[in-house]
């Protein structure tokens, strides 16, 4: 399964680890993107040859690292388009000024990231469950999160720490949204007595941790589309994924990426012309099993496979600028509460 976003809150020590590109050629479109962008070769080749452009992909790390990338660097822009930035950090973004205003209508966008950010993709992160591990110990799913307060729970449940992990950040983000901060927090209190792990990343909670991959914990913070991933790599053909989503109450949150322009960038035709590919139809259906991302678009065809990736019914969200506002405060009063 692709390796999904893993970000330090944080900017230590990024200026000093960074070194600028070259500046860009002429016919040079220089986009940065999180680690997690993934997209067919030949999808990029055919934007270049109609586009005129050399596409040059400058991967930074996880979105917040990617953000933190762009503000070090706004006096000399290191990019001309980002792709990545999430609901989650677009507040951020603005209020950083490393993002230019720009017009574009939104079509039959599904979902919408922010100003100035035209939405391209967007995820659900959840809990996912390993079938036979819950099989194999009788118990019955929660139906609440506060189920997995009780001892016949204990120690079944890896997170991602939110200060390290984008999915353990909205994770986390789900919970105050849906129970308000100070029951989302004495939860958090009542799992650490109830022995949840938490890990750096989501590889380790994933491929480590979680019961599916050789480890013991039958139930982790993951994505709405793992299951699906599960059926689309498995070695075997398989018809039905090893494990579900378990989507409860204030355990849900909705992620929504998307493309902008660069404050101080340049190749502005060319950057528009990338902005109006991530919205085409080709573009929509490949990052379905590439990126594992639900389309934006509201017409596109879903990929056989997302068959195993049902979007849940409902889900948490907050304002933009609530998460700027408070985000930071909410990881440090986590970290007091679940590791301290």
């Amino acid at each position: 399964m692709l390796q999904r976003r893993t970000f330090s809150i944080a900017a230590t020590a990024l200026a000093a680890a960074f070194t600028l590109p070259a500046l860009a050629a002429d016919n040079e479109l220089r986009v940065l993107v999180h680690s997690s962008f993934s997209l067919p070769k030949p999808l990029i080749a055919q934007f270049e040859a109609e586009a005129g452009v050399k596409l040059s992909i400058i991967k930074a790390g996880d979105a917040g690292e990617m953000l933190n990338k762009l503000i070090l660097t706004r006096a000399q822009p290191i990019a001309d388009v980002v792709y990545g930035l999430d609901n989650s950090l677009v507040a951020k973004a603005q209020a950083a000024k490393v993002l230019e205003p720009m017009a574009y209508t939104q079509g039959s966008a599904i979902a919408q990231v922010g100003t100035n950010v035209v939405p391209v993709d967007y995820g659900f992160v959840t809990l996912n469950f390993d079938k036979a591990a819950i099989a194999k110990s009788g118990l019955p799913l929660p139906k609440t999160l506060e189920e997995l307060t009780q001892p016949a729970y204990r120690n079944l449940l890896v997170v991602p720490n939110p200060a390290t992990s984008s999915p353990g950040y909205a994770f986390l983000l789900a919970t105050v949204a849906g129970m308000g901060e100070e029951k989302a927090f004495d939860w958090w209190a009542r799992m650490r007595a109830n022995g949840v792990k938490v890990v750096k990343g989501w590889t380790e909670a994933y491929y480590t941790e979680f019961s599916r991959n050789g480890g013991t914990r039958p139930f982790v913070v993951s994505y709405a589309t793992s299951p699906a991933a599960e059926v689309f790599y498995s070695k075997e053909k398989i018809t039905e994924s090893p494990t579900a989503n378990l989507f409860l109450k204030s355990g849900v949150f909705r992620q929504v990426e998307g493309v902008a322009l660069v404050a101080g960038g340049g190749q502005r035709e060319a950057a528009a012309k990338f902005i109006r590919f991530l919205r085409a139809g080709t573009v929509q259906e490949a990052l379905q099993t590439t990126m594992w991302m639900y389309p934006v678009e509201a017409h596109t065809p879903l990929a056989e496979v997302m068959r195993h990736a049902v979007e849940p019914a409902t889900f948490e969200s907050l304002p933009a600028e609530t998460i700027a506002d408070k985000g930071t405060a909410w990881v440090t009063r986590w970290t007091q509460v679940v590791l301290k």
